[in-house]
């Protein structure tokens, strides 16, 4: 066997074997840092969320015609995963879009890090991977602009601050 096809083989190989990891784990989708437990940055994939035990919320948004039902991890049970010490989340979105949440939101309304709507993952073009949804219909006073703005979509990055 020549030199160039046992390279070509080995590489051919090593693709075959990390193609079934990368696949049954995903891209990651989110990277939490900040002020956390150990300090340390955190890095995960859809499956990784799910993992943590998935939530349901169904609300009306302004950005959908109709009542969705949204699945996720409530933003609370992640930050308690965490070791979350900070007070403030600053959400950072695939387009570098900016917005800060208090913590104290997520445990006083629920807040759910969405990653499907009505039973479909959601994609870049359904304002996903990741969507921060508040109930707005539990609670009728989130249905302002303030809340609207801290609905971040496509949501890529979290620091603890």
């Amino acid at each position: 066997m020549s030199l160039a096809r046992f390279l070509l083989s080995l590489v051919a190989g090593m693709w075959l074997l990390a193609v079934p990891a990368a696949h049954a784990s995903g891209p990651v989708v989110l990277t939490v840092e900040g002020n956390i437990e150990g300090n340390a940055s955190r890095d995960f994939t859809i499956a990784d969320l799910e993992a943590m035990g998935v939530s349901k919320v169904k609300t009306s948004t302004p950005w959908h015609d109709k009542v969705v039902t949204f699945e996720g991890i409530l933003l609370s049970d992640l930050l308690d995963k965490l070791g979350s010490k900070g007070e403030m989340i600053e959400g950072v979105a695939l387009n570098n879009f900016y917005t800060e949440i208090p913590v104290s939101d997520a445990t006083a309304y629920g807040v759910l890090l969405a990653f499907k709507a009505d039973g479909a993952y959601l994609g870049v073009r359904d304002k996903g991977p990741l969507f921060v949804i508040y109930p707005f219909d539990r609670f009728p006073e989130l249905r302002n602009e303030l809340y609207y703005s801290r609905s971040i979509w496509q949501l890529r990055r979290i620091k603890l601050k």
